[in-house]
């Protein structure tokens, strides 16, 4: 089936990101296929990892050679910084929204460019980080039932209003009491960014606004820089030499109560820790003064504009973005990949996944959260908050008021030195 105009049958050379749930590529390999025998293309399916950065590597060689693959899998940041050799998307976009309604405003802020969309959502790869946690451990030491307060349904517990980093705050230090301190890293890498920057914007610390004037002074950025001192008190003494993957382990290893992932950390555990699995539970991110915010990282589906089969790739783009296939992908991933979509946000994979039953039901986000989707370093124009995110400004000023004693005025002078140098490269 084509879901919109003709492909004009010949070949098609995917790059397709190479996913951690080994299923996920099975089900996308059947789907694709599938797709070109129907349309008569020819498929080419090559799936590139993200370890080591293949994926940004071959991105940077074909747009450099200007040929290669005719679509390919983008990261976060990569739609902007190669906006200018994708093809619009326009015309997908407006017939996707049109039929599945409302988009989370943060695939727009990255794969919007001077008002054309030049890449459409992915499901497969995208990713939630929320909390994940340990629900004996948290009861026994921090006195929270998760389970009870994010149940495996909408009705949200008499006690999910508490959710706030307050109350973080006193669980962290029950926990770490106890010997199970929150595996939270303080590094220069996604996991660290990814919570850190939910962390500030729910205290509304904001360092670059959207017109792109430097904000860091501000009475909220102390508050999240005080915050933050007085958190690190109850973690891991070594969390700031921690990498990508310690978090994980530390879940895994059952020497942590909570830590924020996808639920990839429980998928590892239900194989090799299933004592730790089945006490697993999923919520929400807690919420600050100005509000909960999930931290959220796409992937995108982009089509080079000097591809030789723009038709038949954007027909392959559009089809992937159907609801039937992304259920397909969500169910392959164990619950893993998160649609753009909030209507996609009812598949049964979520409440039926397990052990624990429901394990993932609160992965994605839910209206009942009262919870949006995030990036860190929103809403600085991309071209700023690239840099600020890769180089881990918010966590380096966290590590400078606990590390160096520094107070937080002069963390934030720190930063604001930092981002001019982002604005003048």
């Amino acid at each position: 089936m084509n879901v919109h105009g003709q492909t004009s049958g010949g070949r098609l050379a995917l790059g397709l990101w190479d996913h951690w749930v080994p299923a996920g590529n099975d089900e996308m390999r059947r789907i694709v296929m599938d797709w070109g025998q129907k349309n008569k293309v020819e498929i080419q399916l090559d799936f590139i990892t993200s370890v080591g950065n293949k994926n940004l590597l071959t991105i940077a060689a074909e747009s450099q050679a200007k040929q290669g693959h005719d679509m390919l899998s983008f990261p976060t940041w990569e739609v902007h910084a190669k906006s200018e050799l994708l093809e619009p998307m326009d015309d997908i976009m407006g017939r996707l929204s049109g039929k599945y309604g409302a988009l989370n405003p943060i695939v727009e802020y990255l794969a919007k460019v001077e008002g054309k969309w030049r890449a459409v959502p992915a499901i497969s790869g995208s990713q939630n980080k929320p909390a994940l946690g340990r629900m004996d451990l948290l009861k026994q030491h921090a006195g929270i039932d998760i389970q009870a307060m994010f149940p495996a349904n909408a009705n949200p517990g008499s006690t999910a209003g508490n959710w706030n980093w307050d109350t973080f705050l006193k669980a962290a230090e029950a926990s770490h009491k106890a010997g199970f301190s929150f595996g939270l890293p303080i590094g220069q890498f996604t996991d660290a960014t990814d919570w850190i920057g939910s962390l500030f914007r729910s205290f509304g610390a904001e360092l670059v606004n959207s017109k792109g004037d430097i904000t860091a002074k501000s009475d909220n950025v102390r508050k999240v820089l005080e915050y933050a001192k007085q958190l690190c008190t109850f973690l891991p003494g070594d969390v700031f030499s921690w990498d990508d993957a310690s978090n994980n382990r530390a879940l895994i290893s059952g020497k942590s109560a909570l830590i924020f992932n996808p639920p990839s950390a429980w998928a590892v555990a239900k194989r090799d820790a299933p004592q730790v699995a089945e006490q697993c539970w999923s919520f929400p991110a807690p919420a600050g003064a100005q509000g909960r915010f999930t931290p959220y990282l796409p992937y995108f589906w982009g089509v080079w504009s000097f591809s030789r089969n723009k038709g038949a790739a954007k027909a392959l783009v559009e089809y992937l973005s159907q609801r039937e296939q992304a259920e397909l992908m969500v169910k392959a991933s164990n619950g893993y990949d998160i649609p753009p979509f909030t209507s996609m946000t009812d598949f049964k994979t979520w409440e039926t996944e397990g052990p624990p039953p429901g394990v993932v039901y609160n992965y994605p986000v839910k209206p009942h959260h009262n919870s949006q989707q995030f990036i860190a370093c929103y809403p600085a124009p991309p071209e700023i908050a690239v840099q600020m995110y890769n180089q881990g400004i918010q966590a380096k000023m966290i590590a400078r008021v606990v590390q160096n004693n520094e107070t937080p005025d002069r963390a934030i002078a720190w930063a604001e030195r930092e981002i001019e140098g982002f604005k003048r490269g």
